[in-house]
């Protein structure tokens, strides 16, 4: 049975609301609470399997698992980008190459396996397996684009959010007007999104001085978490309701 969400209006602006709050709470558990990149990696990272293997076995699709998921591969994303650009002194720019061709190789290696790539359905267990590793990697790889745009790029928080802003709104207006594959405009969207998140998460958090909003990883974690839960909620819903309407 298929466990994966339609990709509406409202799944995006969950998945920018997750990675945003995952950029925060990760900040929050390294820098605020002062546990480091790589032990907050460990956890944030065992956090992901349990997630992974709640969702993996359960046998219909769950809106609070999935965004769940979603979630722990964010903030495990935020931490393992930091830890491989600042922790072992990889840089932005090549921590970004690095996970560029992890992801890349992931979906070439899922559609040779499984000859599809589609994230609306997906029936076999290792082609999930390959759906949630590819996201993984393209959260992960979102944190180091989005400190790269901030920091290296000279854009600054807010340059960066614009122009990956800009982006997005030209893939939105592809899917509409140009005979381009949904799949691989998913997949754009998707890492798109991430450094997106995380440079508006840096926006809020960081102080005036830096180009931030001074919000803190408290504050901020906390608002975006709220507005998160709302969205499950309203997700679970609409989910139950959508399941009732078809058994009748």
């Amino acid at each position: 049975m298929n466990k994966l969400p339609a990709i509406t209006i409202s799944f995006w602006i969950m998945k920018i609301c997750a990675t945003t709050l995952g950029e925060t709470a990760g900040d929050l558990l390294a820098q605020t609470l002062k546990i480091g990149y790589g032990l907050s990696s460990a956890i944030l990272l065992s956090f992901f399997f349990i997630t992974l293997m709640t969702q993996l076995f359960s046998k219909k699709f769950h809106p609070m698992i999935y965004w769940a998921v979603i979630l722990a591969t964010s903030t495990a994303g935020t931490t393992m980008s930091d830890y491989m650009d600042r922790t072992l002194g990889l840089g932005y720019a090549t921590g970004s190459m690095i996970l560029v061709s992890l992801l890349i190789i992931t979906l070439i290696v899922w559609k040779l396996t499984e000859k599809s790539l589609s994230v609306t359905n997906i029936q076999s267990l290792r082609g999930e397996v390959f759906y949630w590793t590819a996201i993984l990697f393209s959260n992960t790889l979102g944190t180091a684009l989005g400190d790269y745009l901030a920091d290296d790029s000279g854009l600054g928080f807010i340059g960066g959010a614009v122009l990956i802003g800009c982006l997005l709104i030209c893939i939105v207006l592809t899917y509409y007007f140009a005979k381009i594959s949904h799949v691989v405009l998913f997949w754009l969207a998707f890492v798109l999104t991430r450094p997106f998140g995380a440079t508006f998460g840096d926006l809020l958090t960081k102080p005036l001085e830096k180009g931030g909003l001074n919000f803190g990883t408290i504050g901020s974690s906390l608002i975006l978490f709220v507005i998160l839960v709302i969205l499950i909620i309203v997700s679970v819903v609409k989910n139950n309701l959508v399941s009732k309407n078809e058994k009748v």
